[in-house]
């Protein structure tokens, strides 16, 4: 390895990250195009941003690290399912001693029309098990979120779980697309400008 490649890692190894952003979805190509996985979406949007891979195996997630902001964030796309999302973060936090308020969660939602986008500062998890369980293992509800919209079932008697893993149609992929790419410019926004900034924005 060239000695200017091996400094930069050693810096970014002694460095840290300052941020957290986790992007929710399940692993595996059968998800790929379900509600569920707008989270999963929107990392690849910031894949192609920051000009990162999120491919890293650490702290049961996919991960990478990138200069977004002036900040160093670690970006992850947990591989432990939807509903133990919360265990990847948990671990992440404690090896950087990243505080809560540092953690950006990206998750779809169904109480919102398709594509929309949401930020929050806190709050419950409104019925979504990636975020419930990163309440329950990491502290509470004090950390911000950007949340896309999937839309709500085209049946109110239809099972929720059956809703969030079904795939988007080909169209509904077209609006996603600008979606995840708005997500991430959002999460950029919360990272340099603040939470105030990114919510008058995209709210």
């Amino acid at each position: 390895m060239a000695w200017g490649a091996l400094k930069k890692m050693l810096f970014h190894k002694a460095a840290g990250v300052g941020w957290i952003v986790v992007f929710l979805g399940n692993p595996g190509d059968k998800y790929v195009r379900t509600r569920h996985n707008a989270g999963f979406m929107a990392a690849g949007e910031m894949e192609k941003r920051a000009g990162v891979r999120i491919n890293r195996l650490k702290f049961k997630a996919l991960t990478a690290v990138a200069d977004i902001g002036g900040a160093r964030v670690l970006l992850m796309k947990p591989q432990t399912y939807m509903n133990l999302s919360g265990g990847a973060v948990q671990e992440a936090m404690k090896f950087y001693k990243v505080p809560l308020e540092r953690v950006i969660a990206v998750s779809d939602d169904v109480s919102l029309p398709l594509g929309k986008l949401r930020i929050r500062r806190s709050g419950s998890a409104g019925g979504h098990n990636g975020l419930k369980d990163i309440i329950a293992k990491c502290g509470g509800e004090g950390f911000p979120r950007v949340k896309i919209g999937v839309g709500a079932p085209p049946n109110p008697e239809m099972d929720m779980a059956d809703w969030v893993l079904s795939s988007f149609t080909p169209s509904e992929m077209a609006v996603m697309a600008e979606a995840a790419r708005r997500a991430a410019e959002a999460v950029e926004v919360i990272i340099s400008r603040g939470i105030d900034a990114a919510m008058n924005t995209y709210n």
